[in-house]
């Protein structure tokens, strides 16, 4: 069961939703940099569950444990760090009544397939709880970026028929929703709040804009940086699609609206979203997210259990009405892991060239 992500800068997960733990080791950290609790803590507090009537209603601290690779000085020593969070909140007798049945558009039946493991409480690996240690990793990635000037937000603009007209960074850090824009924040609440008051989910769109990337990360061919970001975004649970730039609406247009014009001091335009030929060109990566809505809904539905009967399951239990609030910090964190790796990847290579 594969849980490692990255060549040089290796990001290996571990722990059930309802273990004693989850957690990660990351490899491939450079030696020197100042790390602790709290630049830790201040990304995880931003997925967290127990926040807010809109997410997990799960009470989670989610207290980081730095166990290797940290010197009593506060700076990384090159070597493997491990980190760990403790389960302190897990309620397995919620799905005691669910026992046996496949939960619809879980990962249940196909787990079941392919390795033989009954529905776990809470879906075990498959949870959302395993986010916790991509978080951990994305906080160590983004110390590491923070060195070249690259810098990452992540905020919803869309929440089932309700779109963002426009993004405010600053206002979507701080709304319960990260929605983008504060003329629509209480219309996509109302979205959230019908679905739940229905028993109900729902899915919206996240967007992911990086600044300060240097022009020439990623390879070409099989190695191309959106290609990377892709696999990356898509590895989150929930997560459905992905676009770069225009996306979908380029196929609307004609390659004299499409192309990125040239002039004297560089791009005119942005419509490829920060990569070419699977290569970073300097300007702003923007990609979007398709979440699809929370699958863990209390509506009968119809399914099989192990043996192959039909029956009828309604999950109870502590679930997020809206992925997106707490899928937003999770994709930041994979965008900067995923471009850290390309970061030393390159830098290896052009040591290499020289």
């Amino acid at each position: 069961m594969s849980s490692v992500y990255g060549k040089c800068f290796k990001v290996a997960t571990f722990g059930e939703s309802h273990g004693p733990a989850v957690g990660v080791i990351v490899d491939g950290v450079p030696v020197g940099l100042e790390l602790n609790n709290q630049i830790i803590q201040s990304e995880l507090d931003k997925r967290k569950p127990g926040t807010g009537k809109f997410v997990s209603q799960r009470r989670e601290p989610d207290a980081v444990e730095i166990l290797s690779g940290v010197d009593s000085a506060g700076k990384t020593l090159g070597s493997p760090i491990c980190m760990i969070v403790r389960n302190t909140d897990s309620r397995s007798k919620d799905y005691e009544s669910i026992s046996g049945m496949f939960r619809p558009g879980h990962a249940d039946y196909t787990y079941f397939k392919k390795y033989g493991v009954l529905p776990q409480p809470g879906g075990g690996r498959s949870s959302g709880r395993e986010t916790v240690a991509r978080v951990a990793a994305g906080a160590l990635a983004k110390v590491i970026l923070a060195r070249i000037g690259v810098s990452l937000a992540a905020y919803t603009v869309r929440i089932g028929n309700v779109w963002a007209g426009k993004v405010l960074i600053g206002f979507a850090m701080m709304d319960p929703l990260r929605c983008a824009d504060p003329d629509v924040a209480e219309q996509m609440k109302a979205e959230i709040t019908n679905a739940m008051s229905d028993g109900d989910s729902i899915g919206g769109i996240v967007e992911v804009t990086v600044d300060g990337v240097p022009p020439g990360l990623g390879d070409p061919v099989f190695d191309k940086l959106d290609a990377m970001l892709g696999a990356a975004m898509l590895s989150i649970g929930g997560v459905k699609g992905i676009e770069f730039g225009e996306g979908f609406h380029a196929a609307q247009l004609r390659g004299s609206e499409n192309n990125d014009q040239m002039g004297s001091e560089g791009f005119l335009s942005n419509h490829a979203g920060g990569i070419l030929g699977g290569i970073s060109t300097g300007q702003r990566i923007v990609m979007r997210l398709a979440v699809k809505p929370t699958a863990s809904i209390g509506i009968e539905q119809q399914t099989l259990d192990t043996t192959g009967e039909i029956c009828r399951i309604s999950v109870k239990g502590r679930h997020d009405p809206c992925l997106c609030p707490r899928i937003a910090p999770v994709a930041e964190s994979m965008a900067a892991i995923t471009l850290a790796d390309a970061w030393l990847s390159n830098r290896a290579f052009q040591g290499i060239r020289s």
